[in-house]
């Protein structure tokens, strides 16, 4: 089987072009062999791009764990990058995944990509954190000294909690930066450990933190993540966040035979 690795970020999944529907998904230890590090190829999760009516393509995506994933916003521009490498696609795309169309842009090089986001309207307080789906459901917390927290245990403890065991939920703990953007660090469910980046939820930090500080208008919300830079544009009226662009490169890693 034919396979390439893209990464965002420091976001990276093993990518097949699964148009001919040759390759059965529904396989979670064949995935968790794929994704693992020392015994596969590595990665933080698989996408299968296949054909979908209306659209110019399908992104299926699955955890590193084997299981079915929410969307994923750095998978996505990863999917729009392979798009365009097989020809499928040139500098716009209208594609379908798991939470709805998307549509994104991609730059000439193909290694910047503009992905719209779902419009988000509800946003919740867990004590002091926040809680929000950009697609996936994320916990969003403020703290000091982000370079030294313990992002397993801390992580972990909150995914595991009594109120998101079942179901699972992204943490991610931020640090205003003095750009006017933020550091983020993530804990992902699925992976069950710290990504080196999370595109929804870098999106749901900048959502997160324009409503905790009542930002209304346009804005574009510098994201530092472990493994690279992101940027957040998006228009918020007090109540609804709509126009959601999440922005990074989407870059070409390798490819082989497995």
């Amino acid at each position: 089987m034919h396979f390439y690795k893209y990464q965002g970020a420091g976001n990276d999944f093993v990518v097949f072009d699964n148009r001919d529907l040759k390759i059965n998904h529904a396989r979670p230890e064949w995935i968790q062999q794929l994704c693992n590090r020392r015994f596969g190829i590595g990665a933080d999760g698989l996408i299968l791009l296949e054909n979908a009516p209306g659209y110019d393509f399908k992104m299926v995506y699955c955890n590193a764990d084997g299981q079915p994933g929410t969307m994923c916003g750095n998978g996505g521009r990863c999917a729009v990058a392979f798009a365009k490498y097989l020809g499928i696609i040139d500098s716009e795309t209208n594609f379908l995944a798991v939470d709805g169309p998307h549509y994104a842009s991609i730059s000439a090089k193909g290694n910047w990509v503009s992905l719209q986001m779902i419009d988000v309207d509800q946003i919740e307080k867990d004590g002091e954190a926040w809680v929000l789906n950009t697609g996936s459901p994320h916990y969003i917390c403020m703290t000091e000294n982000l370079h030294n927290k313990d992002m397993f245990t801390e992580g972990r403890a909150i995914r595991y909690n009594d109120t998101y065991r079942d179901q699972g939920i992204n943490v991610n703990f931020v640090e205003p930066l003095n750009n006017g953007g933020f550091a983020v660090r993530t804990y992902e469910r699925g992976v069950e450990d710290e990504t080196l980046a999370c595109g929804t939820g870098v999106t749901a930090v900048a959502l997160a933190m324009a409503k905790a500080g009542n930002q209304i208008g346009k804005h574009i919300t510098p994201i530092k993540a472990r493994g690279g830079e992101l940027q957040i544009r998006f228009h918020y009226d007090g109540t609804r966040f709509s126009d959601i662009f999440l922005e990074g490169p989407a870059e070409f890693v390798f490819q082989g035979d497995i």
